[in-house]
């Protein structure tokens, strides 16, 4: 019987994948308290999950102000950039490979969490009715502060800066987070941006900060090793676009344009399956993109084989099924059962629910 096409190699621009079957980011708030870079557990961990086709590591802040819960990894400071390096060695080492996801929360934050106490940076003065995790508890974000003009080009250089430590740090690519109400995203959607400068009012003016990025970090990178995640029809913190489809069928229109490697696109609300109109809406969408398409949200092991089968995706990313299963990939392949998430442990804490769920080869040997 001939292997599903999930289990076969592919190329994502100029990166060689073993197989189709991805890592997703994960935010698991364990990075080393006082400096936010990754240590020994994150070598494990990541280490661990070296035979998915692609890991994306968890979205890690690209500066200071870019965070926005407790114990986030970060790619701006020398501690961290070896942390990072560490990781990617340890990937490597195993035949994986591995990109890193650029981070800026935006309004998703805290004072309590931001230098010097400072509210939170947003498109417009607009809170996002959502919280975060600060302090060991979950609280709500505050009216954060409109940025100036002035300040983008500083942001941009930001996301330059962390493209570049990335490399350094010994990754596979880079990917924009423009997804799930962070601040890329914040700056595409009408209900987050009322701006009146060069960066808001039209659906142009909304994307000019994320083209104004990615034209930054694949400077550093070039276009075959760096990729977009964007969430359309995702609701997550607060955001909202009062015309999704024409606002992000011109986000596409821009991907195309910069040639990116590849569109990894959460379809749908999070961790919910789709609705038939969030299904054609994303359809319409995917046939818009020339490169390589991700497909990311509740995917099982038959869907996910039929997406690839029938040319709908290149690749599928698996998020929750990658925490309790360090050899996914292999498990899918082979139809093996699958461990089950302790969901208690998905935030925060060290090695319990994070290194100690059981291979494949472990399981049989008990």
């Amino acid at each position: 019987m001939a292997k599903a096409k999930l289990f076969t190699p592919v190329q994502l621009g100029d990166i060689a994948l073993k197989n189709r079957v991805l890592m997703a980011p994960l935010t698991r708030n364990r990075a080393r308290s006082g400096d936010d870079a990754p240590y020994d557990i994150h070598v494990t961990y990541y280490g661990q999950r070296a035979g998915a086709g692609l890991i994306f590591t968890e979205a890690t802040q690209i500066s200071p102000q870019g965070k926005g819960y407790d114990n986030t990894p970060g790619i701006y400071s020398k501690a961290q950039i070896e942390g990072w390096k560490a990781v990617t060695d340890a990937v490597h080492a195993k035949g994986g490979k591995i990109i890193l996801q650029l981070w800026h929360v935006g309004r998703i934050s805290h004072p309590d969490i931001q230098e010097g106490g400072l509210d939170p940076v947003a498109p417009s003065a607009i809170a996002a009715q959502a919280q975060t995790f600060v302090n060991g508890t979950f609280v709500d974000t505050p009216t954060p502060r409109a940025l100036e003009t002035s300040e983008i080009p500083g942001l941009v250089e930001d996301f330059r800066r962390a493209a570049e430590n990335a490399k350094t740090a010994g990754f596979d690519g880079v990917e924009v987070h423009a997804a799930n109400g962070y601040l890329l995203d914040q700056f595409i959607r009408d209900g987050a941006n009322k701006r009146d400068d060069a960066y808001g009012g039209s659906v142009e003016n909304r994307v000019r900060f994320l083209a104004e990025v990615l034209d930054a970090v694949i400077d550093v990178w070039g276009r075959g090793r760096v990729g977009v995640r964007l969430s359309p029809f995702n609701g997550f913190n607060g955001i909202e676009d009062s015309d999704p489809d024409t606002t992000f069928a011109h986000v596409i229109d821009v991907l195309n344009e910069k040639g990116v490697a590849y569109l990894h696109m959460v379809e749908g609300q999070m961790a919910t399956p789709q609705a038939d109109k969030e299904r054609e809406a994303v359809a319409r969408l995917r046939a818009r993109f020339k490169g390589a398409y991700i497909a990311n949200n509740s995917y099982d092991r038959a869907m996910a084989i039929d997406e690839v089968e029938t040319g709908m995706a290149d690749a599928v990313a698996f998020g929750r099924s990658y925490i309790a299963n360090p050899d996914l990939a292999e498990r899918l392949e082979r139809n093996a059962p699958l461990n089950t998430p302790d969901h208690t442990t998905f935030y925060g804490g060290t090695e319990k629910g994070y290194t100690d769920y059981p291979f494949l080869n472990d399981t049989k040997a008990a």
